[in-house]
């Protein structure tokens, strides 16, 4: 097996640490195994649950250098990599494998944008110089 140049490696993990900012995808990764793990650390297809796999879990600690600014100016989805922390907590990978808690998730990352862009808008109003 090839493995990718460091190119096509930057874009397949940045396109993984992106889907870590999806509650839907972080609950799936409990069933299903992520193609570039698995040709990168030859994971088995048989394996299912994965977060309980020490090879996958050193894989995202791995990751963490994606919060370097070097890095973390190409991702879109800034919640990705407080997703990435809290794959640490043992607990939040368990309860991420059922949906009520996913879906829980899903809400408050909404509600988060939702009023995060509201503050923007009025942090902005505030700025601009009116004219007299």
């Amino acid at each position: 097996m090839e493995l990718p140049t460091d190119d096509i490696r930057f874009q397949m993990e940045l396109e993984f640490i992106q889907c870590l900012a999806s509650p839907s995808y972080l609950n799936r990764m409990t069933m299903l195994v992520h193609m570039y793990f698995m040709r990168l650390l030859n994971v088995d297809l048989a394996i299912n649950k994965y977060f309980d796999n020490p090879a996958f879990l050193n894989y995202l600690k791995y990751l963490k250098y994606w919060k370097k600014p070097e890095y973390s100016r190409y991702i879109n989805y800034p919640h990705a990599l407080t997703f990435l922390d809290l794959l640490d907590d043992e607990k939040f990978r368990q309860m991420i494998a059922h949906d009520n808690f996913r879906d829980l998730v899903h809400q408050q990352q909404g509600l988060h944008w939702m009023h995060a862009a509201k503050n923007r808008v009025k942090a902005m109003a505030a700025n601009t110089p009116t004219l007299e």
